[in-house]
């Protein structure tokens, strides 16, 4: 497989300079739809350093990074046989990309720029599907949608990757219930890393979650739902939660102790098919279309769908 090439990493480069200044203006200007490979099978997606999108494929765990600006990408780390990718999660200090591997119980760290497979983790056995994950100063957390537990891989200064037997399993409490069918899906840290929110997806229902206890607070929405919940996504108090079938993106407006919220928008486009989960780059999301209800060939596309944030109040 290819790596970047040069174009493609000098113009990451450039566009990383400016991000910090003109990111929310530049991202007006940038590709509304982003083509992933044809048979990508995608779930997960999230930003890097820049103008640079990551995506994994559930079809054998492969990386793809995309120019935000052009559009244009390629695959950065290559499949492998048996290897899973479902939510994604960026490590600045590292420039690592984390990987939740869905069924197959493990954890996947990559290194974009070589394609190097930089870490793997067993976190659990099955029935086990490893949904999503977070990277915090501190730690790297991981649902279990078939588990009432997360998983702690701790990380070191700048990042750095402990030894393959350094995962915790910690137990969800407190008012977490499990359920039949898909239970913890996404999943996000204050920017502090002191309180995880994940979101439940038969229950349609938020918790604040303790990362040192796994103790669950449910976030009070006063009687609104988030079933199908799918990948989050926090910037400031505003948490973003993507409503697979439905296609749709509920704002949810949090208060400042995190235990109760508010619906305050929905945000629908008429080219999403299943999307599953949502990052953002300037003021502009990014949500990728697994389409879900659509029998996938080696032939069936994928794309990306850039949103802007606001949508009209429910």
């Amino acid at each position: 497989m290819r790596r970047l090439t040069w174009t493609l990493l000098s113009s990451l480069f450039v566009f990383a300079l400016l991000a910090g200044a003109s990111g929310a203006r530049a991202a007006k200007n940038f590709p509304t739809l982003i083509d992933l490979p044809n048979g990508w099978l995608p779930e997960g997606v999230v930003t890097g350093r820049g103008p640079v999108i990551y995506s994994g494929s559930r079809a054998n765990g492969a990386i793809y990074a995309a120019n935000l600006r052009t559009g244009e990408g390629e695959i950065v780390v290559p499949g492998v046989t048996g290897r899973v990718a479902v939510g994604l999660s960026f490590d600045p200090r590292s420039n690592y990309v984390f990987a939740a591997g869905g069924p197959t119980g493990k954890a996947f760290v990559y290194d974009p720029t070589s394609g190097a497979t930089v870490g793997e983790y067993n976190l659990a056995s099955a029935p086990t599907f490893i949904n999503d994950v977070i990277v915090t100063r501190e730690a790297a957390y991981f649902t279990d949608s078939q588990k009432a537990v997360i998983y702690r891989l701790p990380l070191g200064p700048g990042g750095r990757l402990p030894a393959t037997g350094a995962v915790e399993t910690i137990p969800l409490t407190g008012d977490y219930r499990q359920v039949a069918g898909f239970n913890a899906n996404g999943i996000e840290a204050t920017p502090n890393g002191k309180s995880l929110i994940i979101v439940h997806s038969t229950l349609g229902l938020l918790y604040m979650v303790d990362p040192t206890t796994g103790v669950a607070s449910e976030i009070d929405l006063g009687g609104a739902s988030v079933s199908n919940g799918d990948g989050i996504l926090l910037q400031g108090r505003t948490l973003y939660v993507v409503r697979n079938q439905l296609n749709q993106i509920a704002v949810v407006k949090l208060a400042k102790d995190l235990l109760s919220g508010t619906v305050v928008n929905t945000i629908a486009n008429p080219n999403f098919d299943v999307p599953t989960t949502v990052t953002a780059f300037g003021n502009r999301l990014y949500a990728v279309n697994a389409r879900f209800s659509t029998p996938p060939t080696p032939q069936t596309t994928y794309n990306i769908v850039q949103v802007e944030r606001k949508s009209k109040r429910r």
